[in-house]
């Protein structure tokens, strides 16, 4: 099954294209977050510039830190601050080792 079939089995995932992130979480009493979820079969995900640009700007609006969770096969989830991603040109890439530098696990990104 194709990675893009999998992430449209997910409850609302691939719904509305033109939905600014995946999900907003919060906590009471807590900063919340908007989270981009992306995963990859290859070493690299690249993420449309205008995807990125929306998604901050809707973080920005909410009042919400905007994060990227990455997935690449058998690694786990990374989660990552969007500065982190790499201009490519006509997207925003980043490589599983930038990802596995920068990013956090779940338990250590969100027990901060």
């Amino acid at each position: 099954m194709s990675n893009k079939k999998k992430g449209s089995n997910v409850a609302g995932s691939g719904v509305n294209d033109d939905s600014p992130c995946d999900l907003i979480v919060g906590k009471i009493n807590r900063k919340g977050f908007t989270i981009e979820a992306k995963s990859s079969r290859k070493d690299r995900i690249y993420i449309s510039k205008m995807q990125i640009e929306d998604f901050i700007l809707f973080s920005k609006m909410i009042n919400l830190n905007p994060i990227i969770a990455l997935r690449f096969n058998r690694e786990g989830w990374l989660f990552l601050n969007p500065k982190e991603l790499v201009d490519s040109g006509k997207n925003w890439v980043i490589s599983l080792k930038k990802a596995k530098e920068k990013g956090l696990r779940f338990s250590q990104f969100f027990e901060k």
